[in-house]
């Protein structure tokens, strides 16, 4: 129990009793239960299970981009799970950096416009150094000018990982941040990844089917019909 208590005192994301269910026609379908999980600063943690397993849902939850069902949720010592969606969005701009598997890139601007604009929010007068900084470290240094539909989807991936990277997160959730990469792009990307919870103490939480990446974090959390196995 002493173990525990400690444990919960030096998380930096603390997840009790999750549960996520929606309605549907055929009646309530259960998605996560109650998960509960603690993950330290500066850790790296992976989060493995079959596709419909509730991988991408128990990501967006942690990052305060979807409220549970029952359960709570801290980052640091703010409970997400008591904020509307105007405070979890504070909280993700000053912690929280995320790489989405559909990218979610703004189609009416540019790669480098794309990467500054997190930093614009913060009103960063350096915005387009640093943009222009971590586009060339995922390789796109010639493809600043490029519009999403414009760029491969292994590009457009790269775009959505400098756009994560550049504000240094506190926090990096990743949903499947190789899957659309090939074999040596993306074991520079998990370079990259594991250079950024190294050089800046990044709590790094990805969900991914890539056994290169799974093995190099320090936990897997494995998620089998909405249950951590």
């Amino acid at each position: 129990m002493k173990q525990t208590s400690q444990n919960n005192v030096n998380a930096i994301i603390q997840a009790e009793s999750l549960s996520k269910t929606v309605p549907t026609s055929n009646g309530p379908l259960h998605i996560l239960s109650s998960i509960n999980m603690s993950i330290k600063a500066g850790e790296s943690i992976a989060i493995i299970g079959a596709s419909g397993s509730g991988k991408s849902t128990l990501l967006g939850l942690l990052a305060g981009l979807d409220v549970p069902t029952k359960g709570s949720i801290k980052i640091k010592e703010h409970v997400i799970t008591e904020m509307d969606e105007d405070g979890r969005a504070e909280i993700r701009n000053r912690f929280i950096g995320f790489v989405f598997q559909s990218f979610q890139l703004l189609p009416g601007l540019t790669a480098l416009e794309n990467v500054m604009l997190p930093l614009e929010l913060r009103n960063d007068r350096n915005a387009k150094s640093a943009a222009k900084t971590f586009l060339n470290r995922v390789g796109l240094g010639e493809r600043l000018s490029h519009r999403p539909n414009q760029l491969s989807g292994g590009e457009q991936q790269r775009v959505a990982l400098a756009r994560a990277f550049v504000t240094t997160p506190t926090i990096l959730f990743a949903d499947e941040p190789t899957g659309n990469l090939d074999s040596k792009t993306g074991e520079h990307i998990i370079e990259l990844l594991f250079q950024l919870n190294q050089e800046q103490q990044t709590t790094l939480v990805l969900v991914t089917h890539d056994p290169a990446l799974a093995s190099r974090c320090e936990q897997t959390i494995k998620l089998e019909a909405g249950k951590t196995v």
